[in-house]
This record gives C-alpha cells, structure tokens and sequence, in this order.
C-alpha cells in the first residue's frame, strides 16, 4: 500500500486514543489547533489508500481512527490493523486479518499498546510494531459477533458481544489488559428467551463510557425479530420488556455489578437500539449522562439520583410509538434512522447527528421488508442545550449522517454518507468549510494537534468511482 503524502510537516500532538477520544465519550478536541477561525484552511495533507473490499456491503471502513503523537491507528473492514505516520501517512506496520466485520469496529490505544477485535475475538498488539501480544475469543453460539470498538482503564479492556437469533443473549465484558483473561462478563438479557430458536438481541454497539469512579455506562441494542409473523405479531417471540434491551445500564467497573438502568423503549417492535455512546459531563450543577439510539429520542439522566432530567424528540417521528399495525405503515424513525452514530458534547452544548429515513413496517414484518436504501436517507444536525434540551440550532444536510458530530474546539464536524465532510460554528450553526470525499462514508473522524483525519469507504451510488482511503486534511505550514 502507497500513501499519496502531501505536506510533510506538522504532528500530532493531541490524542484521540479511543473511538470517541476519550473515556466520557464526549468526541471534544481542545488542546487542538482546529476551530472555527482554521478549519476553513484545511487541505489534503495525505492520502491512503484502503483495499479491505465490500463483502458485506457496508464498506470498506467504518471505525473510528485513533491517533497518538506522531502515529494514527486504524482498522479496517476485513479486521486488519494498520499504523500510519500523522505527518506523511506512511505505513509504519500492518496487522493482516481476513475477518469481515460490519462494525462500527475500531482500535484504542493505551500504554505501549494497541487493543482491537475482529467478528469473533479481542487482542492486543505492540503500538510500536504490531506484534500480536494476546487474543480472546468471545463470540460462540449464543454470542455471535463483536462489532464494538474496546476501551480501556484501570487495567481493563471493555468490549461487548452481540446476539442474534437463534438464541444469542449479547453480554458487556471486561478483560485483563495484561492477559485478556475475562475479569467478568454481564448478561445485557435478563431472561432467557421465551422462542430462543427465533430470539436474539442485546449488546453494545457503540464504545461504552467511563466515569471518573470507574463506573461503566452502555446504551444496549434491540430484542429481535423486529415486526414480526402472522403467528407472533408485534414481537411475540419475545413477550414482556426484554430487560435490559433498549436501556442505559451502568455497572461497576470492577465487579461487572449492576448499579442502575433505565429502560426506553420496553418490548420493542421497531428496531429501536439505544446504543449511541452514553456521554458523562457535569451540567447545570448535575453529573449527567446523555444517551441516544435509533428511536430518535435523546436523554438526560442525574448520574447520582438516577432520574430523568429531560427527554427530546429529534428528527421526523411518525407512528413511533405502541404496537404497529396489521397492514404496512410509514414508520419514522425507520430502521436505519434517527441518532445512529455518536453524539458530541462541548461548553454546555450537545451536538446530535440525525438520520432522516422513514420505512414501512408492520406488525408481521420481517427481515425480507429490509430498510430503504440507505442512499435515500437525509438528515439534521442538531444543537441543544444540554442543560434542558432545548434547540439552539440546527442544520439540514443532504445526506445521511453515518458519521459521527465531532467538535474542534468552537466548531463541529459532520460527514455524512455521500462523502460530504462538513464543519459548523458550535455558536450558530453557520457552514464554516466544505468539502468531498472519494467514496461515501460510513465512518468517524479523529482529530489531532493540527489535522482532522476522516475515512472514504462506503459505497454510493452517486459516486461513480470510489476510492476507498484514509484522507487527512491539514493546515499549512
């Protein structure tokens, strides 16, 4: 693989070590020179060319890339590991793998090493030269995938399994960052499935968060089969609230314990995830987490009383709520929309990423009445004020936000699916710099001291000749 390098100067300097670059998931940058006055002179520093292909047709990368000093870490599709120079994007080493992974999957970074997983099982390599230091597999037959980017602290790696039908329960792990010996696993499905043979949900999709106590917060996924049969209508393969699907739960990071939880969407039909990174911040006097899912509703919690401090719809909502019908029905969110990536959280502000694609759907809708091609889909970016909910701004954008909000100081930056990056002021929304990726995207950015680096990978109809790379946009020297 060859990097196309431009501008050779300029380093790294801040960190982005974690998929939302840091353990409260907040996706805030302030020791960097990006804001809103800079961003406007970015230019294509370098360029690096992906080959991961399109087997499961969510593109060639979806994760988040990390940076630390002078090296970017980043995963790709087929699980392979890369380490790139910030300041040229030379190759520094390659972890190959052969394990198609949809994601969001992804790399953190922490001591002298790097932590990821492929569908199936979690490692560790060297930073410095990628050596592989120890793996543990996970995934088995009633926990089928991992799809989660790890997060470290206090010695112990956080990642997650998914469940699908039949009978998968997805479970919040720890492991021992020295060892990856399981410190402790929790059951994110209370119950066993009353129709295992057709059941399954639960897990994390996106990286958990990490209080300054050591306490461990999750948005969980959905029961599944969504919709349902002519037999089980309305989810009847999973009768009742499907604890602890759809909620927030928080644990204790050093027993896997659970402190508390708040279910959103109990027994839902609709594919309601509420898996967007739970965000820790102190507002208004409260320590608060701030969660999000697929549902399209966004949630305050007091971290110490554990109570609802304000609850906001965000997007279209259009028979959303209660059992669905017989006959097919236009459903918004549907069930590619609504918060499906992370949020931001900056001086008071919340900066949330809206998908704007509704579906049709029904009370015995299956899997074969998939979502709307995702190129379909539009969206919003939202500001609210994190202190009531309330809306400061907001701004439309043609294309669906798979990409996370990420803010630089006074800015925001938001891709979106056709490989439009855009940056906002975080003051009042006003369009500060433009510009297009070679593929869409279906993926995060990272930011360093003086560079915003952001993936093209995903496959657009609109674009007619993609190419799939790693571009990282920096100012002059």
């Amino acid at each position: 693989m060859l990097a196309a390098a431009g501008c050779g100067s300029g380093g790294g300097g801040a960190s982005w070590t974690f998929a939302n670059g840091s353990l409260d998931s907040r996706r805030a940058a302030t020791a960097t020179r990006l804001d809103a006055r800079t961003i406007p002179q970015l230019k294509v520093r370098w360029r690096f060319r992906l080959h991961a292909g399109d087997d499961a047709g969510f593109g060639a990368i979806t994760s988040n890339p990390v940076i630390r000093g002078n090296t970017v870490y980043v995963q790709d599709s087929t699980s392979s590991v890369y380490a790139l120079d910030v300041r040229n994007g030379a190759l520094l080493w390659k972890d190959t793998i052969k394990a198609p992974n949809d994601g969001p999957n992804g790399v953190s970074i922490s001591g002298s090493r790097v932590y990821g997983a492929t569908d199936t099982t979690v490692f560790a390599l060297d930073a410095a030269s990628g050596e592989r230091l120890w793996s543990r597999r996970l995934a088995g037959p009633f926990e089928q995938f991992i799809a989660i980017a790890p997060v470290v602290d206090r010695g112990r790696v956080y990642v997650s399994t998914q469940g699908f039908p039949p009978g998968g329960r997805g479970k919040l792990y720890a492991l021992s960052a020295e060892t990856g010996k399981v410190v402790w696993r929790f059951q994110t499905v209370k119950l066993p499935w009353s129709h295992p043979a057709s059941s399954g949900g639960g897990g994390a999709w996106n990286q958990v968060s990490v209080d300054e106590h050591g306490n461990v917060y999750a948005g969980i996924s959905n029961p599944g089969p969504w919709g349902g049969s002519n037999a089980y209508p309305n989810g009847g393969l999973f009768p009742g609230p499907a604890l602890y699907t759809d909620s927030l739960v928080v644990l204790d990071g050093a027993s896997g314990r659970l402190l508390w939880f708040d279910q959103v969407t109990p027994h839902d039909v609709r594919d309601y995830d509420f898996q967007a990174s739970p965000i820790l911040a102190t507002v208004g006097g409260h320590d608060t987490v701030i969660g999000a899912g697929k549902g399209g509703i966004v949630i305050a919690w007091d971290r110490t009383a554990h109570t609802r401090l304000w609850s906001k719809a965000v997007g279209v909502h259009l028979n959303d709520l209660g059992p669905l019908p017989t006959k097919p029905t236009t459903v918004c969110p549907g069930l590619l929309g609504g918060v499906l990536t992370p949020m931001a959280y900056a001086s008071g502000r919340l900066f949330v990423p809206v998908v704007e694609l509704c579906s049709r759907e029904s009370a015995v809708t299956t899997k074969n009445a998939f979502a709307r091609p995702p190129s379909q889909g539009k969206g919003i970016v939202y500001a609210l004020d994190a202190a009531s909910g309330a809306t400061v701004w907001s701004a439309h954008l043609g294309s669906a936000p798979f990409g996370c909000a990420t803010v630089a100081r006074d800015a925001v930056v938001v891709p979106t699916y056709d490989g439009v990056v855009r940056a906002f002021a975080t003051a009042d929304g006003h369009l500060l710099w433009r510009t297009r990726l070679r593929a869409g995207n279906n993926s995060c950015p990272a930011i360093g001291d003086d560079v915003l680096i952001v993936a093209g990978g995903a496959p657009h109809p609109r674009v007619a000749h993609p190419v799939d790379e790693i571009v990282a946009f920096g100012l002059r020297h």
